[in-house]
């Protein structure tokens, strides 16, 4: 399969693309530049700063990464903020800076992010070798609400920083899909085993059952299922109960899949030989006659992640998946329902590009899986 794979370049660029965002899920808040959960209504709405990594000097330019610092003003005919670069002052930025404090992998508590403002005046203060760590903590908190954070995409309508925000879209949006596919499959699996594998009326029941499901129109019921999730449970509980909703709809295509591979496999001799051994059924099942499709199943649950992340970006979009403080590519994207706003700001429509990035690299990847799995197929 391997070999097959190897030959099909748009699923091998598309896996390395998908590895990249699956490496920022435990260093989301280490990539970050500023706290995605602060509200800075004073900094709302800035446009994406440009990087720049060379300033002019007397002596020619030198190499020092910098941003522009802005300031705010009102415009006199549409009354609306705005902000104007001033161009004189120069906001170093490095590596490995100080800024907000998370815990990095969940664990460690610390303060230290990849890019940040060096805050060279703060640190150059004889001030802080004075201050204990508690003191030296509350002082560059005051330091950071002073000024704006830095905004590579730009900020929302409440100063909170784009890019940080996306990156933890990215952790939650992604985890909904891998762990809603993983539920789908093993409810698919096992009742499209015991299906395939009893028939007669138990085949007929679960059949039956599955057409039913299908029959309802998928983003209704999702509709209602969620809104049914109550209003005053927290984020993890309505992480949980988005992700099983999405689950408990996607399981029969898998059903129906299994369903048929162990229509064709229960009377083979490998299964036969296991019956007269004495294996029991379920040994039968999942020891022997599923391992002999596992690259198939493989390859239809790298093309069923993205429409469990389509679902839960579509029910946040609508205000009945996840909601604040949680945040998540749908949530992002509610500010951007409004057409005047898209105008305005379109720099919060930034956030579709990792979404279709992701869908495209998982149908590139499932499409390739699939080809390398299918023996008969000719495209390899």
């Amino acid at each position: 399969m391997w070999w097959g794979f190897k030959k099909h370049k748009p699923a091998m660029i598309s896996g390395v693309v998908l590895m990249l965002f699956y490496i920022l899920f435990p260093i989301a808040e280490f990539m970050g530049i500023g706290d995605p959960a602060q509200v800075r209504t004073q900094f709302h709405y800035i446009r994406p700063q440009a990087l720049h990594f060379f300033e002019s000097t007397i002596d020619g330019n030198k190499f020092n990464p910098h941003v522009k610092g802005v300031r705010g003003f009102r415009d006199p005919l549409t009354h609306k903020k705005d902000y104007e670069v001033l161009e004189d002052e120069i906001l170093p930025v490095g590596l490995w800076q100080t800024s907000w404090d998370y815990k990095f992998l969940g664990i460690i508590e610390t303060r230290k992010h990849l890019v940040g403002f060096k805050h060279e005046e703060f640190w150059s203060d004889p001030k802080r070798d004075e201050q204990t760590p508690e003191q030296l903590a509350k002082s560059l908190d005051r330091e950071l609400k002073k000024r704006p954070s830095l905004y590579l995409l730009g900020s929302d309508k409440v100063g909170r920083d784009q890019w940080s925000r996306l990156l933890l879209s990215n952790r939650i949006s992604l985890s909904i899909g891998l762990i809603g596919v993983a539920l789908s499959f093993l409810f698919g699996i096992t009742l499209g085993g015991i299906s395939g594998y009893y028939g007669g009326i138990v085949d007929t029941i679960i059949q039956r059952a599955i057409e039913i499901i299908q029959s309802v129109p998928t983003l209704p019921l999702w509709i209602g299922l969620s809104a049914a999730v109550p209003r005053d449970w927290g984020v993890l509980q309505v992480y949980l109960a988005i992700t099983i909703i999405l689950s408990v709809l996607g399981w029969t295509g898998t059903a129906r899949v299994v369903r048929g591979k162990f229509l064709s496999l229960r009377e083979e001799d490998f299964v036969m030989a296991a019956q007269i051994a004495g294996a029991n059924e379920g040994r039968i099942m999942f020891r022997h006659m599923l391992p002999s499709f596992y690259s198939h199943l493989i390859a239809q649950v790298s093309l069923s992640i993205p429409g469990m992340i389509i679902g839960e970006i579509s029910l946040s979009f609508l205000g009945l998946g996840l909601r604040a403080p949680a945040v998540s590519y749908g949530i992002m994207l509610q500010q951007a329902q409004n057409p005047q706003v898209v105008a305005l700001y379109p720099w919060l429509m930034f956030v579709a590009i990792p979404v279709i990035f992701i869908v495209l690299a998982f149908n590139f990847l499932g499409d390739g899986l699939r080809d390398a799995a299918d023996p008969y197929g000719g495209r390899n």
